[in-house]
């Protein structure tokens, strides 16, 4: 019989103060899944819900950002702030399964969402959005949040929305399956308790 790993904690707080947003992020990589997102765009809240629900991630989001010119800084920071967060709460990586991947539905939309924790960052990404604004938040911005994601927590992600007509379920399923995918590759593998998943010995 197995023995479960017992992890230690992986938490982390990051804040980011610049002339265009002031945030910061907490996050605890195992946790249940609540958040208290306060971006100032509505529905980027809760896209970044989803990520927390979908991931169990417990996240913490609070940002006071120039929502007078546009949400561009706001998004791309908080994207940046929470690639920092998870880059330092996962640490050396040891016993994790380092890839994750997830198809999501939302009724005529479907995505898939492939990541892996490689050190190495890298964003292949096709959101054929068919609205330019979904509520408050800018559907380009989508790119620029996973951008800066990326860039700070040395990951490597594939993000493909394989169909959808409507621009909130296209977003949504791609949220959902980031926040799925994440999760898979976050996971401790018992088979693999104190090993870097990487014959280079680190990552």
């Amino acid at each position: 019989m197995t023995t479960p790993i017992a992890p230690s904690a992986r938490i982390a707080e990051v804040s980011r103060k610049t002339a265009e947003t002031d945030i910061t992020v907490s996050i605890n990589l195992d946790g249940t899944g609540v958040s208290s997102l306060q971006s100032g765009i509505g529905f980027f809240d809760h896209m970044l819900e989803q990520i927390a629900r979908h991931g169990l991630i417990d996240l913490n989001v609070a940002c006071k950002g120039d929502l007078h010119i546009d949400g561009h800084h706001t998004v791309e920071d908080i994207g940046i702030t929470f690639g920092q967060a998870v880059a330092r709460a996962v640490g050396d990586k040891k016993g994790i399964r380092r890839y994750g991947h997830a198809y999501v539905p939302l009724d005529e939309a479907l995505s898939r969402v492939v990541i892996d924790l490689s050190g190495r960052p890298g964003l292949t990404y096709d959101i054929p959005f068919t609205a330019g604004m979904i509520g408050a938040l800018d559907t380009q911005l989508v790119y620029e949040f996973f951008q800066g994601f990326v860039n700070h927590a040395g990951v490597t992600l594939h993000i493909d929305n394989l169909r959808g007509i409507n621009a909130h379920h296209q977003c949504e399923t791609v949220f959902k399956a980031f926040g799925r995918a994440v999760r898979q590759a976050l996971e401790l593998d018992p088979r693999a308790a104190g090993m870097i998943p990487s014959t280079k010995g680190s990552l």
